[in-house]
């Protein structure tokens, strides 16, 4: 499929990763995942992976989230690439523009629902 939509998972729980890469999947979007930032980005810059969207968690042992967020938004052939957050933080334990100034597409909180997480990663991936 010409068009379908590669997705970069990070997460440093293994059944979560698990579980969002069998529904992406099964909903037809290319999917390759990491179980560390450190990956994440070993990935991205060896393995020339370039995803359309990267479903990123925040508290993760070893480089953040945010810290990998911050590393892509300084590479130029990375800069672009959509992120959102996905992860048990919540929204206001964060400095208040630091989801602008990270330029991330959505934010959405562990527990998910599967419907919602699917809607909103389509609404990411259409959004300029």
């Amino acid at each position: 499929m010409a068009d379908q939509k590669k997705i970069m998972v990070v997460d440093d729980e293994p059944n979560v990763l698990v579980l969002i890469e069998q529904l992406l999947e099964t909903n037809g979007y290319d999917v390759t995942t990491a179980n560390s930032g450190k990956k994440c980005l070993e990935r991205i810059q060896k393995e020339l992976v370039k995803p359309d969207l990267i479903l990123l968690d925040i508290m993760m042992s070893g480089i953040t989230g945010i810290d990998v967020a911050k590393t892509l938004r300084m590479w130029p052939e990375t800069r672009k690439i959509k992120i959102v957050f996905l992860t048990v933080v919540n929204k206001n334990e964060f400095e208040p523009n630091m989801l602008e100034e990270l330029d991330t597409v959505d934010y959405i909180t562990k527990p998910f629902d599967n419907n919602d997480l699917l809607r909103r990663i389509k609404w990411a991936l259409v959004r300029d």
